[in-house]
């Protein structure tokens, strides 16, 4: 079971969830005024500098602009996150993970889906639609929305995802994590595996 830490707003953080487990790095940047977690370019980058080179960074956004899209490119992450439906000419040369919610048809132009029905919101996920998405795609399935260190373990016997995505769950406050709440997170996923 992988797990990605998002929103994360701080280099240290970014380096606790490192070495508490964490697999990747979520960087929330040009949010479309959706996200109350995001960062500047120079920012992501410093986080995205504070890891080591096996744990994957991901720039995360719902912007609808090319330009923006560029720029997240250019910040040279293991994956991007996007919302809108940006289509690819080229191979963009890294992994692309697309959001989708309840309604929402799996694509296959990407290399995984993030099952969120809020899109980066913290509302809870819709357990018949991600156990759907979970059996019909063909591509890895994460699962995210309201996962929290005390609902993380049940959700996964439920859904059986391919990876989990936490922000809100691990907070005090939006961009501003607890490590307590990040190693119980962690620490309640392994122990389902």
């Amino acid at each position: 079971m992988r797990i990605k830490c998002c929103g994360i707003t701080m280099p240290a953080d970014a380096r606790f969830a490192e070495s508490a487990g964490a697999d990747a790095i979520g960087v929330v940047v040009f949010s479309g005024g959706v996200s109350r977690r995001v960062v500047t370019p120079e920012r992501a980058r410093e986080i995205f500098d504070a890891v080591r080179p096996f744990t994957a960074t991901v720039a995360v956004s719902h912007t609808k602009s090319e330009v923006d899209l560029q720029a997240m490119l250019a910040l040279r992450p293991s994956a991007i996150q996007i919302s809108h439906p940006f289509v690819f000419d080229e191979d963009p040369g890294v992994a692309v993970i697309r959001v989708i919610g309840r309604g929402d048809p799996l694509p296959d132009d990407c290399d995984a889906v993030i099952v969120d029905d809020s899109h980066g919101q913290g509302k809870t996920y819709d357990l018949s639609y991600a156990r759907e998405a979970v059996r019909h795609s063909k591509i890895p399935v994460v699962l995210a929305g309201g996962l929290t260190p005390e609902n993380v373990a049940d959700a996964i016997r439920q859904v059986h995802p391919y990876a989990v995505d936490v922000a809100s769950g691990i907070e005090t406050a939006p961009g501003i994590k607890d490590h307590t709440k990040i190693a119980g997170f962690i620490a309640a996923v392994r122990s389902v595996i």
